[in-house]
């Protein structure tokens, strides 16, 4: 099956998916901003790039889009049907990151929390943002 957009349609649409500042990822920064908690963003020296590190709690939260990490059982994450090969290539060396990262970060002595998109969705936000607290809170 050939892709349903020409070359620099799909060129474009690829260029405007961001990797930083996501939705998702803004949800939960104003939501622990809010409860008080400071944080840095995408910090470099740690393994991954997690984030949101919580220096102070020695936690770091991954946001992750259930598409591009792989969400196994999650309506959200479906295998396209053009180009199949390449996409579950591609999505597995993601999943493989994902997890020589959680791996580097647990060895380091970090707490590692992973929201997934689907998580934050107006159906259960509430009750995954009240989650997440206890997590960080008692250290999950």
């Amino acid at each position: 099956m050939t892709d349903v957009h020409d070359k620099a349609t799909r060129s474009y649409n690829m260029s405007r998916i961001k990797g930083k500042d996501t939705k998702p990822e803004m949800l939960v920064r104003k939501f622990l901003f809010s409860k008080g908690f400071r944080y840095r963003l995408h910090d470099k020296k740690l393994p991954g790039k997690p984030d949101i590190v919580l220096a102070k709690y020695k936690t770091v939260i991954f946001i992750h889009g259930c598409f591009w990490h792989g969400h196994e059982g999650c309506k959200y994450y479906v295998v396209p049907k053009t180009r199949t090969e390449w996409w579950l290539d591609k999505i597995g060396k993601n999943i493989l990151n994902d997890e020589k990262a959680i791996a580097a970060l647990t060895e380091k002595g970090w707490k590692v929390i992973i929201i997934w998109g689907c998580e934050l969705k107006k159906s259960t936000i509430e009750d995954s943002l009240k989650a997440l607290l206890v997590k960080i809170q008692k250290g999950q």
